[in-house]
């Protein structure tokens, strides 16, 4: 029986017919269907193509029991449940890089119709002024931007900055000195470019850390009259707090590509402004873009339904089916370590280490050591990590990865060490795989603790005084909050205690924040390793 494609999107004609031209397939292109009217007819087909419109949800996968591939022409895959797709085995994959050019020339479009007025200036020539004096608009040439997140699309962004005579700064955790000399910049503190920077653009992803990073403090810090570009994800940006600072004068303008909402309101308070530009999240959007990465993806499926060839996949590595059933606990296990690792420590990485013990000392280690670096490099690049392209990503920021071997495991059959290091700290994670199969965390830092690696974690270090496990748990109880397993180490009287606490669903920051304020606890966070899975 052939297998069937769903086009569910507009992707290029082209696209189409590739997958009609290869054998064994057919394709059916069913463009702008309700989402109610898709669930029915989902459960049809083994392989679905789409863009950003399609929500595939996990109510629409529970529908499809014969998907085996989602394909996202595209980088971002914010509009499919990668938990809920990777429960199901069901493989996604997306398009990295196929929008870098687009999206870094949508935001110095964006830039320059802020800094030059163009959306005003039009509007009010067309209505018959002539109104010159009032548009005066700033030169880019020798001003300062500060970018931050020197990914695919912020590297880009760099060059054209340069380009245009621009003094650069950068903010990035994982940009060595070497990679920022190399790349033309000058790598600074986050706060540092906020007070130096003339326009601030924006290049990460949105993640727990990255949520609000520009909220009411940060812009603040921001120079008077400086303007501020978003084309990366909606929600890095506190639109309430953004207002309230134009609504001050002390921020210059803003032009934003992305909203928390979208689409927004239509009496959004930012659209009151007229020193405000906004685009229906266009960063993409161009001919070349889109019908690059419509080829790229059907062209990706086509040999995954084909031949099992595996590219590009965003939830799952790139293995052959032995060495998948030899490594496939270790590669989870590897990977959460490194999402834990990534969520509990923010810095200028200058090296990773991993050290595999026990039986994983005979195993082939590259993959494991792909996977811990997909962890971590994914809490702050902006654009997807898979098991190819951390690596190579680490690597052009500068970040030493080494591997050691440890023959004789102390206490499991199966362990994995990972040390971040920085020149201002680092962090040291450890986990081992329990009864063959489920992946634990046996060490954070000093202290020695048995927590299953999966799901959200509180992770709470506070002074070794009595009431503080029972605060914390009524504090977690009145929010709602059901404790499925509560793990304590007890440390040196200057180390104190450190609990990682498993909880159903996620807490909200309000109840973080009332956790942080019980007595004795000394820090308090959330880490998420499902969306990291």
């Amino acid at each position: 029986m052939k297998k069937r494609v769903l086009i569910s999107d507009d992707l290029s004609t082209e696209a189409a017919a590739i997958f009609r031209r290869a054998e064994g397939l057919e394709v059916d292109v069913k463009v702008g269907l309700p989402a109610a009217e898709l669930a029915q007819i989902i459960g049809n087909y083994d392989a679905l193509a789409v863009r950003s419109a399609t929500k595939v949800t996990a109510d629409l996968i529970a529908k499809a029991p014969r998907l085996k591939v989602v394909g996202r022409a595209g980088s971002g895959v914010d509009n499919i449940d990668l938990a809920a797709a990777t429960r199901r085995g069901i493989v996604v994959m997306n398009t990295p890089g196929g929008n870098t050019v687009t999206v870094a020339e949508h935001t110095f479009a964006m830039l320059l119709s802020l800094a030059r007025h163009i959306p005003a200036a039009t509007a009010s020539t067309k209505g018959g002024r002539w109104e010159k004096k009032k548009f005066q608009g700033r030169e880019l040439f020798n001003k300062t931007l500060g970018v931050v997140g020197t990914g695919n699309i912020g590297s880009v962004v760099v060059q054209r900055a340069l380009a245009f005579r621009m003094k650069v700064l950068a903010y990035d955790p994982f940009l060595s000195a070497e990679a920022a000399a190399k790349l033309g910049v000058e790598l600074v503190s986050f706060d540092d470019l906020l007070g130096r920077a003339d326009v601030v653009t924006v290049h990460v992803p949105l993640t727990d850390q990255t949520r609000h990073l520009f909220g009411a403090t940060a812009l603040a810090k921001m120079k008077r009259g400086a303007l501020l570009v978003n084309c990366a994800r909606g929600g890095i940006v506190d639109e309430q707090a953004l207002a309230e600072s134009l609504r001050a004068g002390h921020l210059g303008g803003v032009a934003l590509d992305v909203f928390e909402q979208e689409p927004p309101a239509k009496d959004h308070p930012l659209f009151a402004f007229d020193n405000v530009v906004v685009a229906p999240h266009l960063g993409a959007s161009t001919e070349e873009a889109q019908a690059n990465v419509a080829v790229a993806i059907a062209e990706q499926m086509v040999d995954y339904l084909v031949t099992g060839t595996v590219r590009n996949a965003v939830n799952m590595p790139a293995l052959t089916t032995e060495m998948q059933k030899a490594l496939g606990p270790a590669l989870v296990l590897a990977q959460r370590l490194g999402a834990l690792a990534g969520q509990l420590f923010a810095g200028p990485i200058a090296s990773v280490e991993l050290d595999f013990a026990g039986e994983l000392a005979q195993q082939t280690t590259a993959p494991l050591t792909a996977a811990a670096l997909k962890g971590l490099l994914a809490c702050y690049m902006d654009e997807p990590i898979n098991e190819v392209s951390a690596p190579a990503l680490a690597k052009e920021r500068g970040i030493r990865v080494t591997e050691t071997r440890t023959a004789e495991a102390e206490d499991y059959a199966q362990q994995v060490t990972l040390r971040v290091q920085a020149p201002g700290g680092g962090v040291v994670v450890s986990g081992a795989i329990v009864g063959k199969r489920e992946p634990r965390v046996v060490r954070v830092g000093p202290f020695e603790i048995d927590a299953p690696l999966s799901g959200t974690l509180v992770v709470i270090h506070n002074a070794d005084k009595p009431g503080v496990i029972g605060a914390v748990g009524t504090a977690l109880g009145e929010a709602g909050i059901n404790i499925a397993q509560f793990a304590l180490a007890r440390g040196s009287a200057n180390d104190g205690a450190f609990a990682l606490i498993n909880i159903d669903g996620a807490a909200a920051e309000p109840v973080l924040a009332k956790v942080r304020q019980l007595p004795n606890v000394r820090r308090v966070q959330q880490v998420s390793l499902e969306r990291m899975a």
